[in-house]
């Protein structure tokens, strides 16, 4: 797959599924599949047994994974494509709407 546009602790835009139009912050990315978990978005319902780690057991809520693609980059309130500009002998990101380099 080509490069991640989109990294960890980005603020992101759901554009696609039954989360879209919802924003969180990106709380891991996996490279291989080409999937984000997104803060408060795709929450599953995940039933567990008791163990060490907790006691009691029950029914937690949890992010599910969503496909890199129906996700886009927060800049400025409003949701941005991304691309890459050589800054020096930097490569950087840049958002395409206003020109202005992200980090």
């Amino acid at each position: 797959m080509s490069t991640m546009k989109i990294k960890k602790g980005d603020l992101v835009k759901v554009i696609a599924g039954k989360d879209k139009d919802k924003e969180g912050k990106v709380i891991s990315v996996n490279h291989k599949e080409g999937t984000v978990l997104v803060e408060g978005v795709n929450m599953l319902t995940k039933h567990t047994k008791p163990s060490m780690t907790n006691q009691n057991g029950g029914i937690i809520h949890q992010e599910g994974a969503i496909d890199v693609s129906n996700v886009m980059y927060v800049h400025n309130g409003k949701a941005t494509r991304v691309g890459f500009k050589m800054d020096g002998d930097k490569k950087v990101r840049v958002a395409k709407s206003t020109g202005e380099v992200i980090d």
